[in-house]
């Protein structure tokens, strides 16, 4: 039997020894945080340490590593008013999850004191892929305590955004009790078609509702 060639031999070596190529990016996520007049100061904090929280646990880490996933965290409010909080970052290990996790519990509010207006927000997130255009999925989460009462309209922003080919879920943040109208709101004119709402029954209830929407989105498909 004819031995292989020292060429051959050394090729074989070499592909051995090569590192695996990257993994693509799977999702791309915005995390869109409201900041509006209804978020007092105590509530803002209760959003960012729910991220904190979220982002820290061991299920959603590695969800995030698995998936290159990339995120970025923008504050919300009025009119005109959306701003990047935290830019865009690859989650391509454990280290970098901890380190964005703990970003986010410091982040200072951006805007204080104004209106509800999710169609801006909208308009304003969906240019934000351009900087992850490689990224598979691409997801706008946006958490509210209110429907829109300011800004451009609300429906054909997410219509254009779902043209576009980008998803919109999103957490609704209610009173406690049986009444959903921001949950509704979001239902019939924020989410994209395959989209979907949570609700927090208050926001002392968001860690736990934003922990179970990032898995929920980042989930593999089977079948």
């Amino acid at each position: 039997m004819r031995r292989p060639s020292r060429l051959a031999a050394a090729l074989a070596a070499l592909l051995a020894c090569a590192p695996a190529a990257p993994r693509a990016c799977e999702t791309a996520l915005v995390l869109a945080v409201d900041v509006s007049g209804s978020i007092d100061r105590g509530e803002y904090a209760l959003q960012q340490q729910g991220i904190a929280q979220a982002l820290s646990d061991p299920e959603v880490a590695e969800a995030l590593t698995r998936g290159q996933v990339a995120l970025t965290v923008v504050h919300w409010s009025g009119a005109g008013q959306q701003q990047v909080v935290l830019p865009w970052q690859r989650m391509l290990s454990r280290d970098a999850v901890r380190r964005y996790a703990a970003a986010s519990a410091e982040v200072p509010r951006a805007y204080d004191g104004s209106d509800t207006a999710p169609g801006d927000l909208i308009r304003f997130a969906a240019q934000l892929f351009e900087a992850v255009a490689d990224c598979e999925r691409k997801v706008i989460d946006i958490s509210g305590d209110g429907p829109q009462n300011a800004g451009g309209p609300t429906g054909p922003a997410s219509a254009a955004a779902h043209r576009a080919g980008l998803i919109i879920n999103g957490i609704a943040i209610e009173d406690m009790g049986a009444s959903s109208p921001t949950t509704q709101f979001y239902r019939r004119h924020v989410v994209t078609p395959g989209g979907f709402v949570m609700t927090a029954r208050g926001l002392a209830d968001y860690p736990r509702t934003l922990r179970a929407k990032i898995l929920r989105e980042l989930a593999r498909p089977t079948g």
